[in-house]
């Protein structure tokens, strides 16, 4: 079920359309922070991550996200990787695609269907939008537990042409 933007009613009918317009394509990670309410600023995943996030006219995206000093695993086959070189692989990586929705003028839902993390799959992840140029602002819309405290996240993404 949608989350209501209450903002919505603001907007003339299309907005939502145009919104999901503007979001369709590729985009690149340019900074992910999480701010704790006493103004403490992380990077959950480093100084330098890297991602991809896109989103297609058929009406689905996918998000690839990943710390930029992962080191590579010490097998080159997946599937002779040991466990804890696994954990530590994924411990620094998110993905996650779906049906995504535009539910109001600054609000997308994304309706999880494959996850890295399993316990996704099945739930929304409502995000908030904004454009700048040609960036795209991606926040939570209300705080999430990150690394020990209730933190505001937002993923600053580039448009790739």
């Amino acid at each position: 079920m949608p989350v209501n933007d209450p903002a919505a009613e603001d907007y003339e009918p299309g907005v939502r359309d145009e919104v999901r317009r503007r979001l369709l394509g590729a985009w690149q990670l340019v900074s992910y922070t999480a701010t704790s309410p006493d103004g403490e600023i992380i990077h959950p995943l480093g100084p330098t991550p890297y991602g991809l996030i896109v989103y297609t006219p058929e009406g689905y995206m996918s998000a690839q996200l990943g710390r930029g000093d992962r080191h590579p695993l010490t097998t080159p086959r997946l599937e002779e990787a040991a466990t804890d070189d696994l954990a530590r692989a994924a411990a620094g990586y998110v993905a996650y695609g779906g049906p995504f929705e535009v539910v109001g003028p600054r609000t997308v839902e994304h309706h999880v269907t494959t996850s890295l993390f399993p316990n996704w799959v099945g739930l929304t992840q409502v995000r908030t939008v904004e454009f700048a140029g040609s960036f795209l602002r991606l926040g939570v819309t209300k705080p999430t537990r990150l690394w020990g405290a209730d933190r505001t996240a937002e993923l600053t993404w580039h448009r790739l042409v």
